[in-house]
């Protein structure tokens, strides 16, 4: 919303500062140098900060920025304003892609989704806001343009700028239209510093976040295609939203009326898909996303080069390209996030190619139009997007795939290794029991020896004890000693040892 209002309220602000709007267009290369070196600012302190605490810095520098715009009464303080103003939405759209990535991490898609949802939510409604609050009440800038103004109105404004730098607007729908933002905005930046008292559940949340870091092999290969990526792709969203209602009057014939209805059509299924695409996000992958993305915006901008003068395909293409284009930029982000940890730094680089996309090629695009007004240079630009995105994607699922396949790999060789160290300790095992079995066997031979040793003394004795009764006794008690030897529990044993203790004793 603090965004958006701009563009509406333009013809206001010029007035105010008594300027016309052709002088005053500063403002929007002031605040995109803001919006630039705030996103490189809010990645280095978001790596040394609180996020809570800087964005809710950021949403309260938001707000008094809201409220000093209308009071600017110079030219160059509104300049100056826009570009302060710029910073801190740069350091906001940089720290709530960080932070939604440091809560949730690569689980955060369908929240990434919403994020980026409320960003089309605002701009739909801000001009709606401005409607109402500036009503019919606003003063044309055409009736207050340097050059229709008189020598005498200069110099009384020049006095009105001597005697004070901001004053009161004339027109107070235009204040009002600021405030109801900024007091909205500064709401939400209390909800901020009230998560600051949440020690214990932001502390769990960062050693989560800490346990889950990784970095890719090729970690800044990848950031520096994504930021080509999402050069490419902001460029072509922004040229073709910002181009496609002169481009259907000038060159397909269409009524303004038509022609607004379209611009309408374009950035209505872009919001609309952006808040399907958080149910989308819970059941489908990011790349998959980025995929159907790539293929529906290849497709619609091919159909509207091929047939660029058919008012239908203009009608459908144009709803299929802003369809394709709603979710890239949020699953981009929760992509990257799968492969490699994406902090403060990393997050405002590619962020930085965002914005210079969005600078740069509709600038471009502005005065090939002017000097080729024939050809079709906006169906062109948006055809040579949509073929740089779809060529750059599979090279960096290949760069951030291939170190896990890599990976795979070897943890498949380590178990394997360690299935064999396992079966050939087990077969160590077994042989030790084995050989466990057999120094056992031996002392129980040792033992069954003793024993046989014993007896055969015993029998020998006795028979000496014996030589002095009579034959038949002898015979007896031999009989019964036999028959006591042969039953004893050392010699039922089948044991080589047993057998020679017999044949000891037979011999004796």
């Amino acid at each position: 919303m603090s965004v958006a209002i701009l563009g509406p309220t333009f013809q206001d602000l010029a007035t105010n500062v008594n300027r016309n709007i052709s002088s005053l267009s500063l403002i929007f290369v002031g605040r995109a140098f803001g919006f630039l070196s705030g996103s490189v600012i809010g990645g280095i302190l978001l790596d040394n900060m609180n996020h809570f605490l800087l964005l809710g810095m950021s949403m309260l520098a938001t707000t008094v920025g809201l409220y000093l715009v209308p009071f600017c009464k110079t030219a160059v303080l509104l300049i100056i304003m826009m570009s302060v103003f710029g910073v801190s939405i740069g350091i906001l759209d940089t720290g709530g892609n960080v932070l939604i990535l440091a809560i949730w991490g690569d689980k955060g898609a369908p929240h990434m989704q919403a994020l980026h949802f409320s960003f089309a939510l605002g701009a739909f409604l801000a001009p709606l806001l401005a409607k109402l609050a500036l009503g019919t009440t606003t003063v044309s800038a055409a009736n207050h343009t340097e050059a229709d103004s008189n020598h005498s109105a200069l110099n009384q404004s020049s006095e009105a700028d001597s005697e004070s730098l901001f004053r009161v607007p004339d027109n107070m729908n235009l204040l009002w239209a600021y405030a109801i933002i900024g007091t909205y905005i500064f709401v939400v930046s209390l909800f901020f510093f009230a998560l600051l008292f949440k020690k214990s559940s932001r502390q769990e949340k960062a050693k989560a976040s800490a346990q889950r870091s990784r970095r890719a092999k090729y970690h800044n290969a990848l950031l520096c295609l994504l930021f080509l990526f999402f050069f490419f792709y902001v460029g072509a969203e922004v040229t073709y939203g910002s181009y496609v209602f002169s481009f259907a009057t000038t060159h397909a014939g269409m009524k303004e009326s038509e022609a607004a209805l379209l611009n309408s059509v374009f950035w209505g299924t872009f919001a609309a898909c952006r808040g399907l695409a958080i149910f989308f996000a819970t059941c489908l992958q990011p790349g998959t996303m980025i995929v159907l993305s790539n293929v529906g915006s290849l497709a619609s901008s091919l159909l509207l080069v091929l047939f660029d003068k058919s008012p239908v395909c203009l009608w459908i293409a144009t709803s299929v390209y802003g369809a394709s284009m709603a979710t890239t930029f949020p699953s981009g982000v929760s992509w990257i996030e799968q492969y490699t940890t994406i902090h403060g730094k990393s997050a405002a680089f590619f962020v930085v190619g965002a914005a210079l996309g969005e600078m740069a090629i509709p600038a471009v695009i502005g005065i090939l139009q002017g000097q080729y007004p024939d050809l079709p240079v906006v169906l062109y630009t948006i055809l040579g997007a949509s073929v740089a995105t779809a060529v750059l994607f599979p090279v960096l699922y290949k760069l951030a795939t291939s170190p896990l396949n890599q990976q795979r790999k070897e943890h498949r060789k380590s178990e394997d290794q360690k299935a064999l160290l396992s079966s050939s300790e087990l077969n160590d095992y077994e042989e030790e029991n084995e050989e466990e079995d057999a120094e056992k066997w031996n002392e129980m031979d040792f033992e069954v020896i003793e024993m046989n040793d014993t007896m055969r003394n015993s029998v020998i004795e006795t028979s000496r004890n014996v030589l002095t009764k009579p034959v038949a006794e002898i015979s007896s008690q031999s009989h019964s000693s036999a028959m006591v030897f042969e039953s004893s529990p050392a010699n039922s044993g089948k044991s080589p040892v047993s057998h020679l203790a017999r044949n000891q004793c037979k011999r004796d």
